[in-house]
């Protein structure tokens, strides 16, 4: 299946040609600003303050940072994907790419964890929710997802990049005057999931997300919902190639992300979960990529905050764990600069693992598998001396290196 951005496909010359023109550095350091937020929000839940006064603080500052980390990595997800398909691409490589830079790291920290449960927390292996894991399927039904947890997000993955040779054969159709048009009906979709999800059932009650468990689960992670917010991000990075003008440059999108994050808490936690905050993250995303492109530098540009991106993913992985674990060991309720302290630990060596994860695993075997190795040519010389007396022989002989 062709899914690529060329002329023929429908995009324009001015797509394949935006399409190349940036690298977007700047995309590469909001990733990390994003698994971050991510983090921050995970060590509120593991009460390292002492004084209840500054963990509420830090709790009402931070625990918003999951759901909206997590809702910009699957808006970035497709605006990435769409803006850097390749010519000539066929849905083959494409997933074999996704598998190999996803699958790895999972399967790495799925029996980290595994080890740590067994030996550490010395908690009996459930085999059938060791399969829902390690096959992500964790995201399709209200089940616990176990060990590593925060591996239902890659569930939803899947289902994304198994769906996008289709949908981007169809989204680069749409005419160029009609984008704005289908961002709206996405939005729109966006929006009323939180009403259908006022159809399941209250109960049982997750008393930190504020709903019942069929409410969050659908809004939340149910892979074909979160689908929408992927698209989403297509359809953005279709909009930026074709050159359409946005409403918001990089500044003021930053501002009204910023915006939304602080007065989510403010929302049903149904609607607080993704439709406050998917808009001003798409168009931040947005407004980033068109910076990238015509060559304004951002701060997210660096080569410290694009080397953070890099190692973004890797950090995703094993943060909960780190979290999780590290705390189990250090203990928590310690007082406000110790807690400080901690934090900065277990930040320290989340960052250190993930740069592990990342050089050790994530990078070389994206280097090695990623894509198929052609077979190479090698021509031999025959030896003049021995060329009157030897019989004749094939001067090429292909040699098979993948």
């Amino acid at each position: 299946m062709d899914i690529s951005l060329s002329p023929a496909a429908g995009s324009g010359r001015r797509a394949a040609r935006n399409a190349q023109a940036a690298r977007l550095p700047s995309l590469t350091g909001m990733r990390f600003i994003a698994a971050l937020a991510v983090f921050l929000s995970h060590l509120t839940l593991e009460n390292l303050f002492a004084d209840d006064g500054v963990q509420k603080s830090m709790t009402a500052m931070f625990i918003q940072g999951g759901f909206t980390g997590v809702g910009f990595f699957f808006v970035l997800s497709g605006f990435v994907l769409a803006w850097s398909a390749r010519e000539k691409d066929t849905a083959r490589t494409f997933w074999r790419r996704r598998f190999f830079k996803i699958y790895p790291n999972h399967v790495v920290t799925f029996v980290a964890a595994a080890l740590l449960l067994g030996f550490v927390a010395n908690e009996t292996f459930d085999i059938g929710t060791a399969a829902l894991n390690l096959s992500l399927l964790q995201a399709w039904a209200p089940v616990n997802g176990g060990f590593n947890i925060v591996s239902w997000s890659l569930s939803c993955e899947v289902l994304f990049y198994l769906s996008f040779p289709l949908l981007f054969r169809y989204i680069r159709r749409i005419r160029p005057d009609r984008l704005w048009f289908w961002v709206g009906v996405v939005v729109a979709l966006i929006l009323l999931v939180p009403l259908a999800a006022t159809s399941l059932p209250n109960e049982p009650y997750l008393w930190y997300a504020e709903t019942s468990v069929p409410r969050f689960w659908f809004v939340y992670a149910f892979a074909p919902v979160r689908l929408l917010d992927f698209v989403f991000g297509i359809l953005l990075a279709r909009v930026v190639q074709e050159g359409r003008r946005l409403p918001l440059g990089f500044g003021w999108a930053a501002a009204l992300s910023l915006v939304a994050y602080a007065t989510a808490p403010l929302f049903p936690m149904t609607y607080k979960l993704t439709a406050v905050t998917v808009v001003p993250l798409g168009l931040l995303i947005a407004a980033g990529a068109v910076a990238d492109r015509d060559g304004k530098r951002t701060f997210l540009a660096g080569r410290r905050m694009v080397w953070l991106g890099e190692v973004s993913f890797a950090f995703y992985m094993v943060h909960w764990l780190v979290l999780t674990f590290g705390v189990r060991w250090i203990g928590d309720e310690w007082g406000t600069p110790a807690a400080l302290g901690v934090t900065a630990l277990l930040f320290g060596v989340t960052l250190v693992l993930s740069w592990l994860l990342y050089a050790g695993v994530e990078r070389p075997v994206m280097r090695r598998f990623s894509t198929r190795r052609r077979p190479r040519f090698v021509v031999y010389r025959q030896d003049p001396a021995s060329a009157k007396t030897a019989a004749p022989a094939p001067t090429v002989r292909m040699e098979d290196h993948g």
